[in-house]
């Protein structure tokens, strides 16, 4: 039976129906309004309180006042206070430094080098390709002993480094101990391109290529193409990808290895503050090869994603210690006087698997290196001092 409601009734209930959502709406932007107010409340105290501090100081401080230290100071000190563990303040100088470097080029002579303690000097562990450096003759495990005449000893490692370091056009000047012998060089720096990606074939089977990938930046997907290509032009029907120590780097240059690698499908998945969620994939072309990848604890953010979406599609195995663990995405942005913040704006997870913040990845092969040689540097580490390459190894056989 159909129930009747009269006109009068129909008004009053649309009223009271108006009314409702008009005091759902009042609710909603009046929270929004506190809210807002609350932040305005919180944002003038901390201006006040700052103010006050810098009256303090500048009425009664009896020293000198560096005012650009006290404004990067302050804005470190800022960007700590907020609890962001992967936020930074960068200066002018650092930021520009910052850009450099993520375009993979630097000034410079173009060398890898390490401290050498028993020599006290620094170990050049290779030229880079299309260098000064290279182009000089300087050679992996030259000993440069001193370094404008001074030596490395008496400067100490990071002074000595900064010597050889500096402008375009000008020259570094140094002297190498090579076979016994010291040779001075003199070697004029220029803009260099840094190279993230060595390869090499696996000296007891070269049908095994292995893949050394230091960090992600604009350089490394073409640096990354070429050494895979080049690895399989070269017979290689396996390839151990090595991303240990590898710190991360941005998001197009995971984006294109991992599309390069990878068949059709989710590369990432990445949730900002409001809860959206985007997610990148790659297309169908891919890398049909056996894989291992070597992780340890310094493997971490992009080098974990990398080393995830592999295990996620199912192309290869981890092999190693857990890695670091850093599931958050920064965006840099700049600010008005050339300097810039980072800010953690967003979480990501791999193509399947869950966020590994904090928590890391565990390998499915659990590898420790060897006391003796836990410490000593990839660079130098010798195939058969590297039990974790040789695990990789030993899985392709099985």
């Amino acid at each position: 039976m159909n129930k009747k409601i009269s006109i009068s009734t129909m008004l009053v209930v649309v009223a009271l129906a108006v009314l409702i959502t008009f005091q759902l709406t009042y609710i909603t932007v009046n929270n929004k309004y506190e809210k807002a107010l609350n932040e305005i409340k919180d944002t003038q105290l901390l201006y006040d309180k700052l103010a006050s501090v810098d009256s303090a100081y500048r009425t009664n401080y009896v020293g000198e006042i560096d005012e650009n230290m006290l404004v990067d100071s302050v804005l470190r000190g800022y960007v700590a206070g907020t609890g962001d563990k992967y936020g930074a303040y960068f200066n002018k100088d650092e930021f520009a430094e910052i850009v450099t470097d993520a375009n993979a080029e630097f000034v410079g002579i173009g060398i890898n080098a390490l401290y050498d303690s028993d020599h006290s000097a620094i170990y050049v562990v290779n030229a880079i390709p299309d260098s000064p450096a290279l182009e000089a003759g300087l050679k992996s495990g030259d000993l440069i002993t001193h370094v404008e005449g001074l030596s490395v000893e008496d400067l100490g490692y990071s002074a000595a480094l900064s010597k050889i370091k500096g402008e375009e056009k000008t020259y570094a000047e140094f002297t190498v101990l090579r076979d016994a012998s010291y040779i001075d060089f003199k070697i004029e720096r220029r803009k260099v391109t840094d190279y993230t990606v060595y390869s090499k074939l696996y000296s007891n089977d070269k049908s095994i290529g292995i893949v050394q990938i230091l960090e992600f930046d604009n350089g490394t997907p073409q640096q990354f193409k070429a050494a895979v290509k080049e690895l399989m032009g070269k017979g290689v029907s396996k390839l151990v990808f090595d991303v240990r120590n590898n710190p991360g780097g941005n998001l197009e240059a995971i984006e294109e290895v991992l599309d390069y690698l990878l068949p059709e499908g989710t590369i990432i998945r990445i949730y900002d503050a409001a809860g959206n969620e985007e997610t990148l994939a790659s297309d169908a072309e891919c890398i049909d090869l056996p894989m291992m990848v070597l992780v340890n604890s310094n493997t971490a953010s992009a080098a974990e994603l990398f080393s995830s979406a592999l295990r996620d599609y199912g192309k290869a195995k981890l092999i190693g210690e857990t890695t670091y663990g850093k599931g958050t995405m920064q965006t840099i942005l700049p600010l008005y006087d050339g300097s810039a913040i980072s800010v953690s704006q967003s979480m990501y997870a791999p193509p399947v698997s869950d966020n590994y913040e904090g928590v890391g990845l565990k390998p499915d092969i659990i590898v420790k290196l060897a006391d003796e040689v836990k410490d000593k540097s990839l660079f130098l580490l010798g195939e058969q001092e590297d039990a974790q390459l040789l695990a990789a190894i030993k899985e392709f056989s099985k």
